[in-house]
């Protein structure tokens, strides 16, 4: 993304946590951030674009240092689970998301309120994967009900926590306290053998998580080769050539994944980004965690 479309979106946030989303025209956007309507348009086809492209960039970002936190630590680890937490609820207030999720779910776009019901469906997910690395095999029938409940205890614990506290910041302990109430929810759920949610309902939810591991193996293929194009033309495209190609043998190839590994040799692909297509680079990371989550424990 260039450093003017990167410009209007900054201002854009800002005037809409300033006036709202609805209250904000497309006027006000061209005036706040200096452009003509010709550039708007070159950019985004409508204000509605701009507010997804803007989550899209900030949970883009928000996932990528989330991911980092897991880098050559072992995944099981509850302490990283609740610093990637805290990581997530710090960066939502930073930008004042809440606020902009409130007033879309209560509009009548239904756009813009579907997209924001897939990202918090995308969280859940993301939060169901972690659990199963924490608490394992045995407890995976239960774990998208501990998801769903985790969610709930977080958002009623860290809102009344800073109330009383009077500050957004220093959310540790609500954070530590929720997890570790959840840590017990998951002993008494296996223990009594009941769940609410069945754990297929997240591939009902989220269809494209469950494609067939052919179709994800071959859009890796044509990824990995759209970057190397992408990168044809650098003094160091050698190096980088060699990164993705481990990328792609340690997912396709190897019966266990190195995970720090794939996420180093990430780390140093990610810094040629302003060289591939808008997403292109985005959507490689999201290929490599549905090919993680879903197949690659396997043999292919």
């Amino acid at each position: 993304m260039n450093k003017r479309k990167q410009q209007v979106m900054k201002k854009a946030h800002e005037i809409f946590i300033e006036k709202g989303f609805h209250a904000t025209s497309i006027q006000d956007i061209l005036d706040y951030s200096g452009i003509s309507k010709g550039t708007f348009y070159n950019y985004f086809s409508s204000k509605n674009e701009l507010l997804l492209e803007l989550f899209r960039t900030i949970y883009q970002e928000i996932q990528t240092r989330r991911d980092e936190l897991l880098l050559s630590q072992d995944p099981s680890n509850v302490d990283i689970f609740i610093k990637q937490v805290e990581l997530q609820m710090n960066a939502n207030r930073e930008n004042n998301l809440i606020p902009l999720f409130e007033e879309v779910l209560i509009s009548n776009d239904e756009e813009l309120k579907e997209s924001i019901k897939k990202g918090q469906l995308k969280t859940l997910q993301w939060i169901n994967d972690r659990f199963l690395d924490i608490f394992g095999e045995s407890k995976k029938p239960f774990l998208l009900d501990c998801s769903i409940m985790f969610i709930g205890i977080l958002q009623h614990n860290i809102r009344y926590y800073s109330l009383v506290n009077n500050t957004a910041s220093g959310i540790h302990q609500a954070v530590q306290f929720s997890v570790d109430r959840i840590l017990h929810i998951a002993e008494e759920l296996q223990a009594s053998n009941k769940k609410l949610f069945h754990p297929e309902l997240l591939h009902v939810w989220l269809p494209e998580s469950n494609r067939h591991p052919q179709d994800i193996k071959q859009e890796l293929y044509q990824t990995v080769l759209s970057l190397k194009q992408a990168l044809a033309n650098e003094v160091d495209q050698d190096k980088h050539y060699e990164l993705l190609d481990f990328i792609q043998d340690e997912l396709l190839h190897s019966k266990v994944q190195r995970k720090f590994l794939i996420e180093s040799a990430l780390s140093a692909i990610r810094e040629k980004q302003a060289l591939f297509e808008a997403n292109q680079f985005e959507r490689f990371e999201g290929l490599i965690r549905e090919w993680v989550r879903g197949t690659g424990s396997s043999s292919h």
